[in-house]
């Protein structure tokens, strides 16, 4: 493996923002098969990815968002061309005989322990929820991540039947599937950014040992 250079490098971290004012640029299915498509080699304790992603694209489907959302995340979250809900599925392990076949007495050692379970799901996915926003930006995509809402909810509103409304496909059991935290995606409008927020040095947040 090689190393990236500055210009990856920058749009990745060093030039890249969180954005909460977008312009109009339609965001494609096809790119989001593409997102999906990178965000899955991300690496999850043992391979379980437990992460499922709600791509909310039309206006109707981010209308069943709002009641959910903290005020001052309500317009931005209408405007962005997607809004992706990180949820996590609890029962990610009846996947594991395909994900980790090298290990048949995986599913059972998690299907015993709840507590792990939650732990797992809740962690792997959000490390898939950071994969995805750095996935987004290697695409082009800008990004704005929010926890800024009441997950009740959304859980109530997406998850609670067991039913995706206007979902190409379905694959969330009934009230398995947790929401973590929201993403906007599209092409931001960088002439609304504030100016960049500091951030800790070395010696502030990392020793050596």
């Amino acid at each position: 493996m090689g190393t990236l250079n500055d210009e990856a490098l920058n749009i990745l971290f060093r030039e890249a923002r969180t954005f909460g004012a977008w312009t109009n640029k339609r965001v494609g299915d096809e790119l989001l098969h593409e997102l999906h498509d990178l965000v899955k080699w991300g690496p999850t304790s043992s391979n379980s990815g437990p992460a499922r992603f709600v791509f909310l694209r039309s206006q109707k489907a981010k209308e069943r968002l709002r009641p959910a959302l903290a005020a001052g995340n309500a317009e931005k979250t209408m405007a962005a061309p997607v809004t992706v809900i990180v949820a996590y599925d609890l029962k990610f392990y009846e996947k594991l005989p395909k994900l980790f076949p090298h290990n048949p007495a995986a599913r059972e050692g998690f299907a015993r322990n709840p507590q792990l379970v939650e732990i797992t799901a809740k962690r792997n996915s959000s490390l898939q929820g950071a994969y995805l926003i750095l996935a987004a930006r290697s695409l082009g995509l800008d990004c704005g991540p929010m926890s800024g809402f009441d997950n009740a909810k959304v859980d109530e509103e997406f998850f609670g039947s067991g039913k995706c409304e206007d979902c190409e496909q379905e694959f969330f059991p009934v009230g398995h599937v947790k929401s973590n935290f929201l993403c906007n995606l599209g092409y931001g409008d960088r002439s609304k950014l504030l100016p960049r927020s500091p951030r800790l040095e070395f010696k502030e947040a990392c020793t050596l040992v």
